[in-house]
This record gives structure tokens, C-alpha cells and sequence, in this order.
């Protein structure tokens, strides 16, 4: 499930270089064991810095640039110490370490009078040392690494944080010196300020340089402060959290890099911070084993407002086999956060989407296994996302296994871990061409929906959310994320996980202090996101729902039946819409596409379209106006022209899989079974999109008609038909008219068809078949239509018996035939770009008529 790759290791990427370069002091062989290789710290540009004993019983600080792939010796002692913090400068010119005097049995150590001594060393050039502390306490050291504004740096600034419960900030003023050397200026005399004090637990995050420290005066109180490059910093963040009591059984402290000498502990609480540039906040804690041998851990959704606590009942036999570390791994993934108990679950939780828990993935046995980590292994943060084996010494970049997910959508697995498995995939893990290639290729063998949620539904909109889930956290609420929460009553099925019990706690409301520059990037985004929480809470449907439109769908369409004038403005207005949103499609394919869509007009498809663009755009300003007008414009056009992309793009998939060719549009032809496939496939997509009345790109309907017309029997197509799950579009119904000849089969599916479709439309395609019964309703529509034009007012028409066919006995005909003789010459035909009719051709068609109706056709 999780995927480790490994970016560094000890072995090959350092050692090898130590012995290489130390083999002509001492044999290759004898170096390897002399080398105690141990990382220290990984800085925030991803340089690691090392220690190791060298082969003449010194002890050596070096660096690892993963960008050059070198190594670099920084500084040496001459005796062997015991390094427990080291930290290095952006510059490379200063060297901050703590040395204790924990020796593991080495007599030869150096052991400093106090039980740690803090040294500033100016390594490049090297110059002098500084004593910044000597104390009977651990202490850990971290330079800051600010954007700097200036290309010119003058100044570092170096944090000390105290097992006594402060951290001081040094200001370290730097001078140039022949042109090129950089030096401390007045090394004796270093500025420094009280950051922090009173705490009982801290963490360092060297990305975006904040520190966030936990008070324990009458209650836990979680703090932040954040550093500026202009050397100032500002607390800007409080938060009460309900810990349990005691949590700390001496200072801890996460991301001062990793201290070798110090015993770790497994029993007390852990606890760690995340944070992402969206606006996210999410506080994870362990509680301590209980007497029931059940894991559980709190992760705080401070983003959300709320907590939530699960316990989770472990297996006794591996209680039993393994009992030295129960306490789990806390892994920021961004999107997720992975809370992983080696040897008995991996429990994948959406810090996004919190509304239902079958949107996180719980695993456990084997399906929890992470290979490189073992069970006794001791794992760190580090930056940029990254793990720390302290053991191994190496360092692995962290992420989904795309497999393990494809692998969980099959039947043998409970729906909450499909619905859950397929939206990690799409959300988290795309856009990625060939991983949707395969989710595609999975629903069309699994077309049917499922009992608990529609696979075709979640893949929609979950791949829309994709699109708009980063711009800003507060979308999250407003946004449509899954076909779910259009349920009455949802499926038990994913509602719970067996095995898991989860507590949901609002969270005390968080403190945000500071104005102006102090507030701009991730606070002020944190800031609004909390806002808008309070705001969602309020309103009733925050979430908009596709299905909400459907009451104004089912006016527009009545009014595009009927053609209502008063309709016209809005449908105008639709119609600009669509335009503005097919103008975004993918157009510049056109030539290579395989399925025939976007290549007709398509009115009741365009106006649903319109209608999207109008209701979505409404319900984005309504509640997020802090986005502006433009952005949501913007964002909204994406989301409707991505969704007809989508349906494309899956019916392409699915085409080319069967390959299906331009036949398929042939009438004349039965359909094959890769056309039944297809058919079915496009049958189940319409379903989908109308349960939450979704348009479809411009051309779906005709060609869902005519794969219908050649894969289903006649009776069973014209039932689809009425029922209105198939549309007699006008291009269907003008090729089924010209393609199919007038065998008594074709015949009665003409007249079925015909009589099925409204007036305006029969008039036009009528024309189109060569028939006589078209022939008769052409006649008789021009008969009428003339007719109507004629007006009272003009003189008789004389009867010409001379040049009439027709039996002077027959007056009706004979007059009938003159009027039209007569308003021939003066009028053209009152079809639209059509030929002018015959005369003489309705007249012999009004004959026949006639005789039909008075039963003289047979005399």
C-alpha cells in the first residue's frame, strides 16, 4: 500500500566515499568497521549532515548535497565525541553542535564537564569556536533558512532549544573579509531573543520556518511561532488541546534532527504537527497503551473544527510476538495522513474530506505492510515529505502504491475500501493518463452499479473535484465530492469499519493573532478557511448538490417543447453559456477523434449545459464571493467543459478498446457484440449523468439511438422510446429515413418513429423518405398551407374544362385544382430551400386521395 523510494542511503552514498578516500590511512576493510557513519540533521535544501569516527580516532562532521551528489567534510575534532544536535548555516561557514557525555562504554570519548556543551564553529574559514552553553541538560540546535529578499546575507540566526523548556533565537552578524571570506563579526557579544519557554514539547518546521511549541501551565495550550527573513518572528497561533494528563515524562522534541545518544521512548504520548499550503492544520497524537491493548490515536482537523479519536482492537498473538514499540508512525501525505502501526494496520485518513469514513482507507494484516519498515524500526520526519530509517540510514520519499489501489477494486473487497481506494486514486494520485486508462477499463467490466455507490458517478465527480480542490481549501464544502451524499439514507456499508471505532470532538475555538504582512500566505488562507467553517455551519446545504437543478431542467425542457416566447431572454442567456464553455473543449483533436460527438446542435444538451454554468456560478458567489467573480468564472467554464471532456474521454477509452470502427453508424447492419458493449456502456453513463442530472456532450443522444436501433429489437427499441431513456434525435430519425430501404420491416419502424416525433420535426424529415405516404403529407401540407394564404377577397376562378384532366362531373377536384393552378404561378414553394412542388403532382395526389376515401381505388 504505501510505497517507500529510496532517495539516499548511508551505505552507498557516504560511506563508500569515506573509505575511498581514508584506504590510504588504513585498509579498506578495517574502515568499513571504523567508519560509525550516523546522520545528524537534514536540512531544510535537503543537504544531510553526518558524523563518523575517521580512521585515526577522530570524529568528523560532514555534508551530503543530494543535488551534486557530494560529499563534504565540514569539520573535525581530534578526539572522538558523542554529537547529539548539529545544525549547519545556509552559507556552509558556521557549524552549531551539541556534545553530551553519553560515551556507550567508550572510555577514548571526550567527556565535556557539563552533561551537554553547545559550540558555534566557524568552519569556513575556520577562525574560532564559541561556547554558547554549558548545561546539565540536552539541547538541541537549528539554523534558520529564510527566503532571503537580498543577495547579500550579513546575518544568521540560530535557534537553541533547552530540555529545561526555552528556545532563544542567536543573531550571529557575519562580515566580509578580503572580498570572499565571511566571518562572525563580535563573536563575543551575539544578540539573542526568548522565543519560547515553559513548554513541554516542541517541533521545528524547516519548510515554512515555524515553531510550534506545547505549554502545560493550567492547560495544554498548542503555540506557533513564526519566523521572518527580515530576523524577526511572531507567535501567531493558539490552540487548547485536551491531552491526556502527563503526557511528557521529560521535554520532547520532533525535527531537531535525530539524537543518537538519547533513549526513545515507546510508551508515552506522540505527537506531531502537519501542515500544507492550502490552509490545512492537522494536530495527530498517540494516547498510551490501555489495559485493552487497543491503538488508539487523535487526529486534530483544526482546518475542520473538529477532532476525532479511533481505537482500533489490536490481535493479542501480535500484541504478544512484539510489544517494544506500539506507539504509530504519523505520515503527512498532503492530501492524507497515514497513521501506520507496524504489524497491524495502516489506516490511510482523508484530512479533506471528513463528512463519511469510507472515504479514508483502513488496512490491516497483510494489506498493512510496508516492506522497508520493520517492526522495530525507528522512523522520522524529515523535510520535504520524506522518512528517516535511523537504523538502515536511509531516506525514502513516501506515496501510493497505484497497484496495491487497482488491486483493491476488485469484488473480493468491501465497497467502503472500492469507494475509498478509487477516489485516493483519481484525487490524490491523478491526473495520470495510464492510471485512468485502467480505472476506465475496470468500470467497463464492472458496468453495473454497485449496492452501496455508483462507480461511474464517483469516478465523475471525483475527477472534477481534482480540478478546483487545490485553488482553495474552503471548495472542499461547497464543491460536489461524491455521488453519496445525493442518498436518502446511506448504505451501512459505508458508515462504519469494522474493526475501527471512531469519536468525533469539536475543537476549542483556535486563536489567530498578528495583521497585515505577519498574516498573508498560510495564516491568512488558515484564517479564512476557520471563517468560512463558522459560515457553513450556519447555512443549510453549504455543499451544492447536482441534483438541485433538476426542478429548473424539468421547466426549461417543457418550455423548450411548447417554444414559450416568454422563454426566449433565458434561453438566450443559457445559450451564451454553452458557448463560452464549448469554446474550452478540446478542440484541437478534433481531426483524430474516433466517436462522433460535439459535431451536432444539440438543443436540450446545450441548455442543460447553460443551466450548469448559471446554477453553479450563483451558488460559488453566494458562498465564497472571497474567490471575486472572475476566478469563479473561470472556475466554474473548467468544471462544466472538463465534464463534457470527461464523458469523451471515456466513451474514446471504452471505443478503442473494442474496436469499434465508422460502421457502427450504419443502420443497414445488425450490431455486433462489441456494439451490445458499447451500447451498454453508454446506457449505463446516461444513467449515471441523469441521477445527478449531468449534461452530455453535444451528439451522445444520437449516437446512443443508433447503436440502440441496431442492437435491441424493434419492439424492445421503441420501448425505450417512450419510456424516454433514448431520443429521436433529428439526425437519427434523417439517417434512419435515407439509410434503411422500404422493406415491410423498415417500413413499420419508419411509421413508429414517425408517429412518435413532435409535429414540427415530422414535417421536416418527412421529406426526406421516399415514400408515398411522405409524398401524401408533403401534398397535403403544401395544400394547406397555401390555402391559408388565399385570401376571400380575390375573384372566382373560371373553370378551363379544357385543360383539366379531371371528369367535369368531379367539380370539388376540378376547382380545388384550379385554385392551385392558379396560386402556382404566383407563389413559390413555402418550404425553405426546397424545390418548387408540382402542380400537377398534387393534383394526381389529391385524385388518389379521394378515391381512396370513397372506397373507388378498386373500380
Amino acid at each position: 500500500m504505501l510505497r517507500l523510494t529510496p532517495t539516499f542511503d548511508v551505505q552507498t552514498d557516504i560511506i563508500s566515499s569515506i573509505i575511498a578516500k581514508e584506504e590510504t590511512v588504513r585498509r579498506s576493510k578495517d574502515c568499513a568497521g571504523v567508519a560509525d557513519t550516523r546522520i545528524l540533521n537534514v536540512e531544510k535544501d535537503g543537504g544531510i549532515v553526518y558524523s563518523w569516527r575517521g580512521a585515526s580516532g577522530t570524529t568528523r562532521v560532514g555534508k551530503y548535497d543530494p543535488h551534486t551528489k557530494q560529499n563534504k567534510l565540514l569539520y573535525t575534532f581530534d578526539k572522538q565525541v558523542c554529537i547529539s544536535s548539529c545544525s549547519l548555516n545556509r552559507e556552509e561557514t558556521l557549524l552549531a553542535v551539541s556534545l553530551t557525555q553519553s560515551t556507550q562504554g567508550r572510555e577514548e570519548s571526550y567527556k565535556p564537564a557539563s552533561k551537554c556543551l553547545t559550540l558555534l564553529i566557524e568552519i569556513h574559514p575556520i577562525n574560532n569556536t564559541k561556547v554558547l552553553k554549558a548545561v546539565d541538560c540536552r539541547v538541541k540546535v537549528q539554523f534558520l533558512y529564510p527566503d532571503f529578499l537580498r543577495n547579500t546575507v550579513l546575518e544568521s540566526h540560530l535557534l537553541l532549544a533547552a530540555e529545561d523548556g526555552y528556545v532563544d533565537q542567536y543573531h550571529i552578524p557575519l562580515v566580509k573579509q578580503e572580498g570572499y571570506r565571511v566571518v562572525m563579526q563580535n563573536s563575543e557579544r551575539l544578540v539573542r531573543d526568548r522565543v519560547a519557554e515553559e513548554f513541554c514539547w516542541a517541533q521545528w518546521d524547516s519548510g515554512p520556518q515555524r515553531l510550534f511549541y506545547l505549554t502545560c501551565r493550567k492547560k495544554h495550550t498548542l503555540k506557533c511561532v513564526q519566523f521572518f527573513p527580515d530576523r524577526n518572528f511572531e507567535t501567531l497561533f493558539e490552540l487548547p488541546l485536551e491531552l491526556p494528563s502527563n503526557p511528557f515524562t521529560s521535554v520532547r522534541f520532533v525535527n531537531f534532527g535525530h539524537d543518537h545518544y538519547q533513549e526513545q521512548p515507546n510508551k508515552e504520548l506522540k505527537l506531531v504537527v502537519f501542515t500544507d499550503r492550502t490552509g490545512t492544520m492537522c494536530v495527530c497524537y498517540s494516547h498510551p497503551l490501555n489495559r485493552h491493548k487497543d491503538s488508539t490515536y487523535t487526529i486534530a482537523f483544526v482546518h475542520k473544527g473538529f477532532s476525532k479519536t479511533y481505537t482500533v482492537a489490536l490481535e493479542q498473538t501480535a500484541i504478544s510476538a512484539s510489544t517494544a514499540n506500539l506507539r504509530p508512525l504519523f505520515i503527512h501525505l498532503g492530501y492524507y495522513i497515514v497513521v501506520y502501526l507496524a504489524g497491524h494496520f495502516l489506516h490511510l485518513i482523508n484530512c479533506r474530506q471528513q463528512d463519511l469514513l469510507c472515504h479514508s482507507l483502513f488496512l490491516s494484516g497483510a494489506d498493512a505492510c510496508v516492506d522497508a519498515l520493520g517492526a522495530d524500526s525507528i522512523v522520522v520526519n524529515v523535510p520535504s515529505r520524506r522518512l528517516l530509517d535511523i537504523q538502515s540510514g536511509r531516506i525514502y520519499t513516501t506515496d501510493l502504491s497505484h497497484e496495491f489501489l487497482l488491486q483493491l477494486l476488485t469484488s473480493s473487497r468491501p465497497e467502503a475500501q472500492r469507494l475509498a481506494a478509487l477516489h485516493c486514486m483519481l484525487v490524490h494520485l491523478g491526473p495520470d493518463q495510464d492510471l485512468e486508462q485502467k480505472i476506465i477499463n475496470w468500470i467497463s467490466e464492472n458496468v453495473m452499479s454497485f449496492d452501496a455507490f455508483d462507480q461511474i458517478q464517483e469516478f465523475i465527480l471525483a475527477s472534477l473535484y481534482r480540478i478546483c480542490y487545490q485553488q482553495s481549501l474552503s471548495l472542499d464544502k461547497v464543491m460536489p465530492y461524491s455521488s453519496v451524499f445525493e442518498k436518502k439514507e446511506l448504505p451501512v456499508a459505508l458508515t462504519a469499519i469494522p474493526g475501527v471505532k471512531c469519536t468525533p470532538e469539536l475543537l476549542a475555538q483556535p486563536l489567530i493573532k498578528g495583521k497585515g504582512r505577519s498574516l498573508q500566505g498560510y495564516w491568512e488562507e488558515l484564517q479564512w478557511v476557520i471563517e468560512r467553517m463558522k459560515y457553513f455551519e450556519a447555512v443549510p446545504n453549504p455543499r451544492y448538490r447536482t441534483t438541485q437543478i433538476k426542478s429548473d431542467w424539468t421547466k426549461l425542457q417543457a418550455a423548450l417543447n411548447s417554444e414559450k416566447k416568454k422563454s426566449f431572454n433565458h434561453l438566450r442567456h443559457l445559450e451564451e453559456n454553452t458557448k463560452k464553455v464549448l469554446s474550452m473543449v478540446d478542440t484541437w483533436r478534433l481531426d483524430k477523434r474516433v466517436v462522433p460527438l460535439f459535431q451536432e446542435e444539440d438543443q436540450q444538451q446545450r441548455v442543460l449545459v447553460g443551466l450548469m454554468v448559471d446554477k453553479l456560478r450563483e451558488h460559488l458567489n453566494r458562498h465564497l464571493p472571497r474567490l471575486g467573480k472572475k476566478k469563479i468564472d473561470m472556475l466554474v467554464l473548467n468544471y462544466v467543459a472538463k465534464l463534457l471532456e470527461l464523458v469523451r474521454h471515456m466513451l474514446e477509452s471504452v471505443w478503442l478498446k473494442l474496436k469499434l470502427g465508422p460502421n457502427v453508424l450504419c443502420l443497414k447492419q445488425q450490431g455486433s457484440s462489441e456494439d451490445w458493449a458499447m451500447f451498454h456502456m453508454m446506457c449505463r453513463i446516461l444513467e449515471a449523468t441523469e441521477g445527478l442530472c449531468l449534461p452530455l456532450p453535444p451528439g451522445y443522444s444520437t449516437l446512443l439511438t443508433v447503436l440502440g436501433v441496431r442492437c435491441l429489437p424493434r419492439h424492445t427499441f421503441l420501448q425505450y422510446v417512450d419510456h424516454g431513456f433514448l431520443k429521436l434525435t433529428e439526425p437519427f430519425v434523417s439517417r434512419l429515413m435515407t439509410d434503411l430501404d422500404n422493406s415491410d420491416g423498415n417500413e413499420e419502424l419508419k411509421f413508429s418513429v414517425l408517429k412518435r416525433l413532435p409535429e414540427c420535426m415530422e414535417q421536416r424529415v418527412c421529406q426526406l423518405w421516399d415514400h408515398p405516404v411522405s409524398s401524401a403529407c408533403i401534398s397535403r401540407e403544401y395544400v394547406r398551407t397555401r390555402l391559408e394564404k388565399y385570401t376571400k377577397t380575390r375573384d372566382s376562378v373560371k373553370l378551363d374544362r379544357d385543360k383539366t384532366c379531371f371528369r367535369p362531373e368531379f367539380l370539388p377536384l376540378t376547382y380545388l385544382a384550379s385554385i392551385l393552378s392558379e396560386m402556382e404561378e404566383q407563389a413559390t414553394n413555402p418550404f425553405e430551400e426546397q424545390e418548387n412542388v408540382d402542380a400537377r403532382f398534387v393534383e394526381e395526389i389529391a385524385l388518389k386521395q379521394t378515391m381512396i376515401k370513397l372506397g373507388l381505388e378498386h373500380k
